[in-house]
């Protein structure tokens, strides 16, 4: 069973990465991304929400001794704070702490946070990934460490500013857990059945990432350096070979509030959407 106290007080996990243009090319390629900007190495961009894989752990949860019904976990929030933008290769340090355990109780689960710090080799901070994972399983387990943030909810009566819609691809979870994201629960038909889905669905991060593409063809013209912060809770699981239409709201002349929505069933997948802009 999970003890929160022991994994709040576990050390960090340090993860190194070098980051190339071919790892750029494929995170791009595996969230949908056709722009030339994204995917052909002369003169190449990142996309700011690489930072979400860039020097990722791995899927932890499946080890042993954390203890944790790891099939039954679903990403609950994420949030990305970029301090400078992401060079399309590089030598990069992560560091990811479990920051607090909030338990639901007793058949309820419990909430996990998460964050990582992305620096290079000499220590420039670039980026830093806060997420929560809801560990289904795991209620009753008590709570631990820092209280979990409340993101805010969109509160704006009005039509949205801008609706863009974006198609994901059938086989688009077998290319995007090819930056690192290797949960069974995305290519597994098993795995997804018992975790209760009729079949494996698509990252939370790769649909975190379509809304985020949604952003900066939007907002700023597809300019990736702009874009310092990309905050979402997901609120329902997205089938790969789905179209997602994503609606913005201006929110004065640094911010976005957005969520996105599955056009083929009528589905709010992602809620609570905050982009800022430098």
């Amino acid at each position: 069973m999970l003890d929160p106290h022991a994994l709040v007080a576990r050390a960090p996990i340090e993860t190194r990465q070098e980051l190339t243009c071919k790892d750029t090319i494929l995170y791009a390629l595996g969230v949908g991304a056709e722009e030339i900007a994204f995917t052909y190495e002369a003169d190449l961009k990142a996309l700011p929400t690489m930072a979400v894989v860039l020097t990722y752990p791995g899927f932890f949860w499946q080890q042993p001794d954390y203890g944790v019904d790891w099939p039954r976990i679903l990403h609950g929030e994420q949030s990305v704070t970029i301090h400078r933008p992401l060079p399309a290769e590089g030598r990069f340090v992560g560091r990811t702490r479990f920051e607090g355990v909030e338990d639901k109780g007793p058949d309820k689960g419990a909430v996990v946070l998460v964050s990582r710090t992305i620096e290079d080799e000499d220590g420039v901070l670039y980026a830093t990934d806060r997420r929560t994972a809801f560990l289904r399983g795991d209620g009753g387990c008590g709570n631990a460490g820092a209280a979990i943030p409340r993101p805010t909810p969109i509160a704006i009566d009005r039509a949205p500013d801008w609706v863009i819609t974006l198609p994901t691809t059938p086989g688009l979870a077998l290319l995007y857990r090819l930056s690192g994201d290797t949960n069974p629960l995305h290519v597994d038909p098993e795995v997804a059945r018992a975790a209760g889905f009729a079949r494996p669905i698509l990252h939370g991060l790769c649909s975190y990432a379509v809304a985020g593409r949604a952003v900066l063809r939007a907002v700023v013209d597809n300019d990736p350096v702009r874009l310092t912060r990309l905050d979402a809770r997901f609120s329902a699981p997205v089938y790969p070979g789905e179209t997602i239409e994503t609606r913005l709201w201006r929110d004065g002349d640094t911010r976005v509030r957005f969520e996105s929505h599955v056009v083929d069933r009528n589905v709010r997948v992602l809620t609570h959407g905050l982009a800022e802009f430098a």
